[in-house]
């Protein structure tokens, strides 16, 4: 759709880390957006800004191969073209961008824990609406396994 365009176009998250963001590692842009409810130390602002570039350049780069890989895949049915064969390669062409896509997401949110306090974590979470969801609570990696 032209929403999932744009997302992509605009190096945005289209979900793809959710997993980390319901188990306790903050995404950088939801970070930044609430860093003044958090709050966050000008450090940290300057330390996630930097994650939350590099994030954005890659996932802009990969979004615009996977919007070329699924424009492949359209065209070739719109030609009438597809045979299995092909379908398989322009398919794995497509999973292997996405899933490029998610890694870079995904990076960037394992990046966030280490420049936080379990407190601030913590607050994160409650702000987003993730402890009320029994998200966000127990991760193992922060010693007690609180934030």
């Amino acid at each position: 759709s032209a929403e999932d365009i744009a997302e992509l176009r605009r190096g945005g998250g289209w979900g793809l880390a959710r997993a980390a963001e319901l188990n306790g590692m903050p995404g950088p842009i939801h970070l930044l957006e609430l860093k003044d409810d958090i709050p966050l130390t000008r450090e940290q602002v300057s330390a996630i800004t930097t994650v939350h570039e590099r994030m954005r350049e890659a996932a802009i780069a990969e979004g615009e191969h996977f919007i070329a890989a699924e424009r492949a895949l359209d065209d070739a049915f719109r030609a009438g073209t597809v045979t299995e064969e092909s379908l398989r390669t322009l398919l794995a062409e497509v999973a292997r961008s996405r899933a490029r896509l998610r890694f870079i997401h995904l990076a960037a949110h394992l990046e966030t824990p280490g420049l936080l306090t379990h407190e601030q974590i913590a607050r994160y979470d409650a702000l987003r609406g993730y402890r009320s969801h029994g998200h966000g609570t127990a991760h193992g990696r922060h010693g007690s396994g609180e934030h």
